[in-house]
């Protein structure tokens, strides 16, 4: 299969399993509204959903390390959609929250095997991996939109018809995995890669990662209230501020893959996250429309390394790629997320821009950070490097045709 097409299949399925994340806050108001749940109740359910996920995700990453399991990006990609698509069927809040707990094993089971997967699949181009990321920003960027025409219509006993993504996702994986067949059956235990762990890079790395972790999480939880509550800000307005943040990521992870076909990864996210201090810092300070341009280039500067940052973790830990999957998928983001009820503290205490001002100083530590950091080797590279084309042959003549 070629590894275009395999990519694109891959990307399309993240997509249908990362459509689950975002379902699970997009919910919350139907469950508010039909079950007259609180606001605390079903805060409940979106942090059992987002905690259970991605402090999971590096528990199966280590698992997959160990065995082969190809399988899991069907099931859990299943699974994934099993659960959003029965919570709500019960009027149970212990199901419900069960339920939505089945999702969240789902998801996380699937990125530490994908990533690996789709890693094999790229040969190592930064671009192709900057496709299988935009597939997952996508996916949950659309949730909103997937649950509100399917539930907005009949309400909750509509959910089963959410399991579709899912069931889509699992049949477009099967031809990958067949495709690859032998590598994929022999995972990371058979395909034992060269090189040795650079932990200290790799602890590095995921406190960078945090770091934009609670810029993106905190912006996107906030960024809507913060520009309706600024002078001639409107719901449309801060609906609008939101939307130029999810289209700006999914901008930032495509040129992020372009950016280091020319560049080291390194180099790129350096200066990315160069960039996103003055970006955060002008959605902070500067008044008026340009609030936009500044969420643009903020999102586009958070999500230049998303991409680049899991194949570092990877080359950082050569031996342990599920591992690092997992944690730079996973365990770094909800770590971000945990500081999001902080922020919200300092917005009741004091004022919304005063908690936002913070922010600006995360993409600086990630920037220091990432200037302590090496270019790691992708193990196999050196294979994969062209071969010099030969020159004429000594003694020959080489013979030019009419066209050259």
């Amino acid at each position: 299969m070629p590894r275009n097409k395999s990519i694109i299949m891959l990307s399309v399925g993240h997509a249908c399993v990362d459509v689950y994340q975002g379902a699970v806050a997009s919910l919350v108001p139907f469950f508010v509204a039909e079950r007259a749940y609180s606001y605390a109740v079903v805060s409940g359910i979106v942090l059992a959903a987002s905690l259970l996920s991605s402090v999971a995700q590096p528990v199966f990453g280590a698992l997959t390390d160990r065995w082969a399991m190809p399988w899991l990006l069907p099931v859990s990609t299943v699974l994934g959609g099993l659960g959003i698509a029965l919570s709500g069927v019960s009027g149970s809040y212990a199901w419900t929250l069960a339920f939505v707990a089945v999702s969240g094993i789902g998801v996380a089971a699937y990125h530490p095997e994908s990533a690996r997967v789709a890693r094999r699949v790229s040969e190592g181009s930064h671009s192709a991996m900057a496709w299988f990321s935009l597939g997952g920003n996508l996916g949950f960027a659309t949730a909103p939109l997937m649950v509100g025409a399917v539930v907005a219509t009949g309400g909750l006993r509509l959910t089963p018809l959410l399991v579709v993504p899912a069931l889509v996702g699992s049949v477009l994986c099967l031809p990958v995995l067949r495709a690859l067949g032998g590598p994929v059956r022999g995972g990371s235990g058979a395909a034992v890669a060269t090189g040795t762990d650079d932990v200290a890079s790799f602890v590095k790395l995921s406190l960078a990662v945090v770091c934009r972790s609670i810029v993106f999480i905190g912006l996107s939880t906030f960024i809507s209230l913060y520009v309706q509550q600024r002078p001639g800000g409107s719901t449309a307005a801060g609906t609008a501020a939101l939307f130029v943040l999810y289209v700006g990521g999914a901008v930032g992870s495509v040129l992020g893959g372009q950016l280091a076909n020319r560049w080291d990864r390194v180099t790129v996210a350096r200066w990315s996250y160069l960039v996103t201090v003055a970006a955060v810092a002008g959605i902070v300070c500067v008044p008026g429309p340009a609030i936009y341009v500044f969420v643009a280039l903020t999102s586009v500067g958070l999500y230049v390394p998303f991409s680049l940052q899991v194949t570092l973790g990877q080359d950082y830990l050569p031996t342990r790629t599920g591992t690092a999957s997992g944690i730079t998928l996973g365990l770094t983001v909800s770590i971000g997320g945990l500081v999001t009820p902080l922020i919200g503290g300092v917005a009741h205490a004091t004022s919304l821009r005063m908690a936002l001002a913070p922010l600006i100083l995360m993409p600086a530590l990630s920037w220091l950070l990432f200037r302590t950091l090496p270019e790691p080797t992708a193990p196999g590279a050196a294979s994969r490097r062209p071969e010099p084309r030969p020159g004429p042959r000594p003694g020959r003549r080489r013979v030019h045709s009419a066209d050259s």
